[in-house]
């Protein structure tokens, strides 16, 4: 580690210096503390007495080894304030905790070889690929029989993980925070071990194992990092060296919207942790990116517009996706930021904030708007769905339907679908999700159609699926997934001529159409999303050697009324017959097809 660059916010490697390094000659232990009066290690090797520790360096650092710690051992630092008294902390850069609420760090070999060497050699940022993300939170996926709170450890739920993942068409896998954290409500996003993978659902070496196995099944992973704020608990970075050292001395800033505590942006050796802990997932473990939450806090103080802009946060964005990307260059960094904040995923060496991608919150909020509008308004609403094709090429943006549009009373996905018809809607809306420029991402229990919020205690209904409508509604979301993996006009998200309107005033009708172009092949999307059908709908398609359906939405295997689709083209126009709450895709092959 390179202490000049610690100081200055630029160390992307300081868990390999700080932390606790265990060998075959035991344990070395590192830990900053510049405003301590001393430090102590305590743990199991010493039957939890002191064990002074050594300042080092410049003194801000204190260090011992200690031959009889060894991995599994658990262990804290005992700080001595220069006021009054002492606090025991866990390690900031630990490697792993004690179990759920054992409140400890724990020594770890981190000792496992990896075989996903093709796949890093191989991985891209998917700029003209699919990109086609699940959403999961571990702890609720799938939670053993007859088990209140546990949940299957990272390497007993892979291969079932694995297997729906890839039957069901996604190609990425996003968790939810998987540092340490100790309340489940939180869902990890407020953090006490931001180096030590949560003890809920195993160890270090696990995690590992779990991501490389998706490796080895063509999968991606994406984790939630959360460099904004941390949890409160004073065992852990809350005043861990007696006075402010992560978070801010002022209560103006100090606490977020959350309740937690601000990470100081403003200092060094915050950014440098923050980096490092992003770095470290990148490198330790093999993730193949983050999805950066709360962006909006970054960007501007305490996320509020009105305080202005916070350019510290900023300065500390730029700094570490610059920093990561040229460590990592086909990582993907992706930005969940509900400002209009520019240039965000322009690179940073060019203004911008160097995101690979930016969630299109706007997209989200404006599409399921309309779907819960009841149809009798929706000629007025009808341009909420053309709103985002006038700015999609603004950023690189993920469609996202994520968690937090399925929790605290928001109700599931399909049960915001307008009226009793839920699933033609949502069916239809999935669809148009698809067929819409970005890449795209779902959470957990979307793709069955659950009606019942989120809730992290319980796992998803898998049950449902014996429910025909449920089971339909699933082999639709297969499709549509598969679909989208296969057909490269719906993965050139960027490019100046991939997109163009085909129908976009018939608000009466309330009739979408457009065209989804590719090198070889066109996609054709229509939709009709009013609560009564359009026969004879004619679209003008001119020279196209071939055109093909790819889907119904109103097929009947997927739950509705079409058992064949009508459709004819003649002299260079397409007629359709259009369902209420519909939507089709077209393939349409062009002369030069190969």
């Amino acid at each position: 580690m390179n202490f000049y660059d610690f100081y200055n916010g630029n160390c992307f490697n300081a868990y390999e210096y700080l932390g606790a390094f265990c060998s075959g000659q035991g344990t070395t232990f590192r830990t900053y503390v510049p405003n301590a009066e001393k430090v102590s290690l305590i743990g199991d090797f010493s039957q939890w007495q002191e064990i002074p520790m050594i300042p080092v360096n410049d003194g801000r650092f204190y260090e011992i080894s200690v031959p009889e710690a060894k991995a599994g051992m658990n262990y804290k630092y005992r700080i001595y304030r220069k006021n009054e008294g002492f606090a025991d902390h866990i390690d900031p850069y630990g490697y792993g905790c004690g179990r759920r609420h054992d409140v400890c760090s724990v020594v770890r070999c981190m000792e496992y070889e990896f075989s996903d060497s093709e796949w890093l050699g191989n991985r891209t940022d998917c700029k003209n690929k699919p990109l086609n993300i699940y959403e999961v939170h571990i702890g609720s996926w799938y939670k053993p029989q007859n088990s209140n709170c546990q949940c299957h450890t990272y390497e007993e739920i892979a291969d079932e993980l694995i297997a729906w993942v890839k039957d069901n068409g996604y190609n990425y896998i996003e968790f939810m925070p998987l540092g340490e954290y100790p309340c489940d409500e939180s869902w990890g996003y407020q953090g006490t071990g931001f180096f030590s993978p949560t003890s809920r659902y195993g160890t270090a070496v696990q995690l590992m194992k779990l991501v490389d196995k998706c490796h080895k099944n063509g999968i991606g992973v994406i984790m939630d990092f959360v460099p904004v704020h941390f949890a409160v608990n004073d065992y852990a970075l809350a005043e861990y060296d007696g006075t402010p050292l992560y978070e801010y001395p002022s209560d103006n800033m100090r606490y977020s919207e959350w309740g937690s505590l601000n990470f100081n942006h403003e200092k060094g050796e915050v950014q440098s942790f923050l980096k490092s802990a992003a770095a470290y997932w990148l490198d330790v473990y093999h993730f193949d990116g983050i999805r950066v939450d709360a962006v909006r806090n970054l960007i501007y103080r305490n996320g509020d517009e009105r305080l202005g802009v916070n350019t510290k946060g900023i300065d500390f964005l730029r700094g570490m996706n610059s920093g990561l990307k040229k460590r990592f260059p086909t990582a993907i960094i992706a930005a969940e930021d509900s400002t209009a904040y520019p240039d965000v995923t322009k690179s940073a060496e060019n203004g911008g904030l160097g995101f690979d991608y930016k969630w299109d919150m706007g997209w989200m909020n404006d599409t399921l708007e309309y779907f819960v509008t009841s149809p009798m308004y929706r000629s007025r609403d009808y341009h909420k769905l053309t709103f985002s094709m006038l700015y999609f090429k603004n950023e690189k943006f993920i469609l996202p339907f994520s968690h937090d549009e399925v929790v605290h009373g928001k109700g599931s996905i399909v049960g915001k679908m307008n009226g009793i018809e839920k699933f033609p809607q949502a069916r239809a809306m999935y669809l148009y999700m698809y067929a819409h420029p970005g890449k795209k991402l779902n959470f957990m229990g979307n793709e069955t159609g659950q009606l019942r919020e989120w809730n992290e205690n319980c796992h998803i209904d898998w049950e449902l699926l014996e429910n025909p409508e449920n089971s339909r509604f699933n082999q639709f979301i297969k499709m549509v997934n598969h679909i989208y993996l296969k057909h490269e006009a719906l993965h050139y998200d960027y490019e100046d001529d991939n997109f163009k309107w085909v129908d976009c005033d018939s608000e009466d009708d309330c009739i979408y159409a457009f065209l989804r172009k590719g090198e070889y092949e066109d996609i054709l999307a229509v939709f009709n999303l009013s609560d009564w059908g359009r026969s004879g709908y004619t679209v003008k398609i001119g020279g196209y050697t071939k055109v093909d359906l790819l889907i119904d939405s109103d097929w009947e295997k997927f739950g509705g009324d079409v058992c064949e689709s009508i459709s004819s083209v003649r002299n260079g126009l397409l007629t359709v017959d259009m369902p209420p709450y519909s939507g089709k895709m077209f393939v349409m092959y062009k002369k030069d097809a190969r």
